[in-house]
């Protein structure tokens, strides 16, 4: 059996309209089977330079796999784009102006007791300048070429989150 982790953080569980049907505790949640719940991811440009990170090894679902800037869960009766400013700056420590591109649902299991299944919206952004890591959540972060990553993302799906894999596919069907 994993390892038993708890936070005093509750999260929105959803319906397939977004609708809140119920709270549950952070960790909770994403044991098998996962209840739909809300989420944020942020993905930083920098012209055709996207600002990606490597997930520190402490997460319970893909540590080490490579991800967009930022992802999060929105605190009850918080709105997403709230959410995704505050939880930029907790993991890059920086603040610029983001856009809502799009929303998504989407399940992923992670082994037998951990898994996500979420109501995602994602949100851009454009930065240049300095990144502070949040050792607590990234273990690492890159800028890396919008087509070069499609192409590594082809050739090596494996070191990618299932979320990520799927906002870069919707990017490109967006050009």
């Amino acid at each position: 059996m994993g390892k038993v982790l708890r936070s005093s953080i509750n999260i929105e569980i959803v319906d397939k309209d977004g609708k809140v049907i119920g709270l549950g505790e952070k960790y909770q949640i994403h044991h098998n089977p996962v209840p739909l719940h809300r989420a944020i991811s942020v993905l930083i440009f920098d012209g055709d330079m996207v600002l990606l990170q490597r997930r520190a090894s402490n997460k319970p679902t893909w540590p080490g796999f490579w991800s967009n800037t930022c992802c999060t869960h929105p605190f009850p009766n918080e709105n997403y784009k709230d959410a995704a400013e505050r939880r930029l700056f907790e993991e890059m420590e920086f603040k610029v102006p983001l856009e809502e591109k799009f929303r998504f649902i989407y399940e992923a299991k992670y082994d037998e007791t951990w898994g996500e299944h979420e109501l995602d919206v994602f949100f851009t952004g454009a930065y240049s300048g300095e990144v502070k890591i949040n050792p607590k959540e990234a273990e690492d972060c890159k800028w890396m070429d919008l087509k070069k990553l499609k192409g590594d993302i082809k050739n090596n799906p494996g070191i990618y989150t299932p979320w990520f894999k799927i906002v870069v596919a919707k990017l490109q069907e967006k050009k």
